[in-house]
C-alpha cells in the first residue's frame, strides 16, 4: 500500500512563501493608495467644513475673520500680534466648537488661555503627522512661550508680494483684515481662503499668532535651521507648493503628505486638488493670481 504524503516539501514551502511575498508586494501598495485616497477624502471635508463655517462667519458679521487680531501698533509684525487671536479661533462657534469658544477671552493674549492646547480634527489632515499632544511655541532665543495645539491648515494673505508678517495683505486674510465677500472682485470661485500646510513641515497652530513667537521647521522639513515670524503660525502665502529647496524652508508656503499636491479651499466655498508647484512658470504665476482678493488677473493655464 502507497503511504500518503501529509507534509510539505522543502521546495513546496519555498515556493508558497515566494508567492505569499509577491501577493503581499502586490497588495500593500493597493492598501496604501486606499488609505491616502481615504486620507485624501477627510481632508477635503475638513476644508469644506471650514468653508461653511467662514461663509456662517460672514452671514452674521458681513465680514469674514481677521487673520489675526491685533490691537498694538504695527512695528516689525512679529513682536506686536497681541492678543493674536488667529481666523480659525474665530470660527470655533461656527464648528460646533462653541463650549471651547466659550473658555477663549478674545481680549487677552493667546498665551494666556489654556484653552489653545485642546485638539481638533477638523483642523488636522489624515495625512498629516501632528503631535498628539500641545508643543513647545518659541521665541527667537528659544524660550518657551506656551504650548498650543498643532493645525495642518492655514490662511492665505496674498501672493508672493503679501508677506505674513506685513501690515496688510493682497490676499484675503492679514493682520486685522474684514474682507467681505463683495470685496472680493477677482470672484469667489477665483480667490483661495485656506490651504494645507502640514505640520511636518511647517509647525503651524490653529489659535493664531503669539506675539513674539516664531514659527519652526517640522521634523520632516529639510530646512531645519528656518525660522518664520507669529503670523506665519496662522499664515501663509500663494507662492509655492510642497517646496523642498527655498532656504525658507517653506513655512509660509502651502504643503501637505498627499501624493503630489495639497486641497485648498476656494472663497466660494468649493475645494479643489492642486499640483505641487515647485518651480517658475506659467502654473506659478496663477497659483499667486487665486492669492489676490482683487488684483484682476486672468487665470490662463492652472488647471483646479
Amino acid at each position: 500500500m502507497r503511504r500518503l504524503r501529509c507534509a510539505f516539501t522543502l521546495i513546496e514551502l519555498l515556493i508558497v512563501i515566494a508567492i505569499v511575498a509577491i501577493l503581499m508586494g502586490l497588495l500593500l501598495p493597493a492598501v496604501q493608495r486606499v488609505r491616502e485616497s481615504a486620507a485624501r477624502v477627510q481632508c477635503e471635508n475638513n476644508l469644506k467644513q471650514i468653508g461653511l463655517a467662514c461663509h456662517a462667519y460672514h452671514d452674521a458679521l458681513q465680514v469674514l475673520p481677521p487673520g489675526y487680531l491685533a490691537t498694538q501698533p504695527y512695528k516689525d509684525g512679529a513682536n506686536d500680534t497681541s492678543p493674536g487671536w488667529g481666523w480659525s479661533a474665530f470660527l470655533l462657534p461656527y464648528l460646533e466648537l462653541e463650549n471651547l469658544a466659550r473658555q477663549l477671552n478674545f481680549t487677552q493674549p493667546i498665551a494666556n488661555s489654556p484653552g489653545i492646547q485642546m485638539l481638533l480634527k477638523v483642523y488636522l489632515c489624515p495625512s498629516d503627522v501632528p503631535p498628539q499632544l500641545a508643543f513647545a511655541i518659541l521665541d527667537a532665543t528659544g524660550t518657551v512661550l506656551t504650548y498650543a495645539a498643532p493645525s495642518s491648515y492655514a490662511a492665505t494673505c496674498g501672493p508672493d508680494a503679501s508677506d505674513v508678517a506685513d501690515p496688510l495683505g493682497q490676499g484675503v486674510f492679514y493682520r486685522n483684515s474684514h474682507t467681505s465677500l463683495l470685496q472680493i472682485t477677482d470672484g469667489t470661485s477665483q480667490t483661495v481662503l485656506v490651504g494645507e500646510r502640514a505640520w511636518v513641515n511647517s509647525q503651524g497652530i490653529w489659535a493664531g499668532a503669539i506675539s513674539g513667537g516664531t514659527m519652526r521647521p517640522g521634523p520632516r522639513n529639510l530646512w531645519q535651521s528656518a525660522l518664520a515670524p507669529a503670523p506665519c503660525l496662522v499664515l501663509a502665502h500663494n507662492n509655492w507648493i510642497n517646496i523642498k529647496t527655498d532656504a525658507d524652508g517653506g513655512l509660509d508656503d502651502f504643503s501637505s503628505y498627499h501624493i503630489n499636491g495639497a486641497n485648498l479651499l476656494f472663497a466660494d466655498g468649493s475645494v479643489h486638488f492642486l499640483q505641487s508647484i515647485t518651480s517658475d512658470g506659467p502654473e506659478h504665476q496663477d497659483f499667486q493670481a487665486l492669492g489676490t482678493r482683487s488684483g484682476g488677473e486672468a487665470i490662463q493655464v492652472l488647471d483646479y
